[in-house]
């Protein structure tokens, strides 16, 4: 029993310091189990029961939300191994026996590491490096749902009463809190109350941040000072703001985008020559310059006889579209579901 007791406690530390999963206890969730004499034990049982009670049942749960029931006592498969399980913060009791009862461990006020909070998805302390907090947001390549997260697609969150379209559940409470206090930009429905907990309490819906059909950027100053690379003349909102969007996917050229130039439109013809007035050897009217007006066009010509001209035609048509087409501005990009975790 003190042998059991002692790996149990061991595998706790160690579990402690890596933080490789949330709201259980190491040493039995996935992991084989062994008797006094250490041989695994094929179709083992592990009763889960509240802490400082004889054999009062705590339910466990297959996921971190705290919503797919487990049975309890949960057996072990052929190989010795339990399930994975989940169960609310706090300490409890647990009890492990073979196939047949004989009592192989028990041990109570056994601490619950990672943080699920009775309702699951988020919330509380986690080693960063290992596991997801509350409002990180994580790209999977699907369309979906996932367990534990919801798309980031401008709908709202809620209790179970509360008509969010995204999703309606008791494990949206800590990101529901979380986004209220983190950008008070979203919108909570009825306007925000005395505080985060209240609007829950009280079945409010909140705004999820909208990424679609948007990149991800790093806000111009994050701690620091500004550094400019996304200003408001061309962003077009203030890059030190959480969650403003800004950009185009297109934009339309203007005659104040084009650099500063000048149109050549001067004429050289050396071999061209205009009488003198008075000379009439080509006829009675020569020495006369004909210019002429039409659409798009200036016609100057030198009358040779009445009703003969010859002469050169300058053309100062306009050039482009009287309505441009707008240019692409968007790079290339592949496209996939951006998540934030509850």
């Amino acid at each position: 029993m003190f042998k059991r007791l002692s790996v149990a406690l061991a595998a706790l530390f160690a579990f402690a310091v890596s933080a490789q999963a949330a709201g259980t206890v190491p040493g039995f969730s996935l992991t084989p189990q062994f008797d006094l004499t250490g041989k695994v034990i094929p179709g083992c049982k592990l009763y889960v029961v509240q802490a400082g009670t004889v054999s009062t049942p705590q339910n466990a749960f297959q996921d971190t939300g705290l919503t797919n029931l487990l049975p309890n006592p949960m057996s072990c498969d052929a190989t010795g191994r339990l399930p994975q399980w989940f169960v609310a913060d706090g300490l409890i009791k647990l009890r492990l026996t073979t196939s047949t009862g004989v009592q192989v461990f028990v041990g109570d006020n056994l601490l619950v590491v990672g943080p699920s909070s009775g309702g699951g998805g988020g919330g509380g302390t986690v080693d960063p490096t290992t596991i997801l907090s509350t409002g990180d947001f994580k790209a999977a390549y699907g369309t979906g749902i996932l367990t534990g997260f919801v798309r980031c697609n401008g709908r709202t969150i809620g209790s179970s009463t509360s008509g969010a379209t995204e999703r309606a559940n008791a494990d949206a409470q800590a990101l529901f809190e979380y986004l209220w206090g983190a950008d008070s930009n979203l919108a909570v429905s009825g306007g925000r109350g005395a505080s985060a907990n209240a609007d829950w309490t009280a079945n409010k819906t909140m705004t999820l941040p909208d990424c679609r059909g948007r990149t991800l950027a790093g806000l111009d100053d994050m701690g620091n000072t500004a550094a400019g690379r996304l200003s408001s003349t061309y962003f077009g909102a203030t890059a030190t703001t959480l969650g403003a969007v800004g950009g185009a996917e297109n934009v339309t050229m203007a005659l104040g985008n084009l650099i500063q130039h000048t149109h050549n439109n001067s004429l050289n013809d050396p071999g061209h020559n205009h009488r003198q007035q008075g000379d009439t050897s080509q006829g009675s009217t020569g020495g006369r310059m004909l210019v002429g007006l039409g659409s798009g066009a200036v016609t100057v010509s030198d009358e040779v006889t009445s009703g003969s001209t010859t002469g050169i035609t300058i053309n100062n048509a306009a050039a482009g579209s009287a309505s441009p087409t707008p240019m692409r501005t968007v790079q290339p990009t592949l496209v996939t579901t951006i998540y934030i975790k509850l």
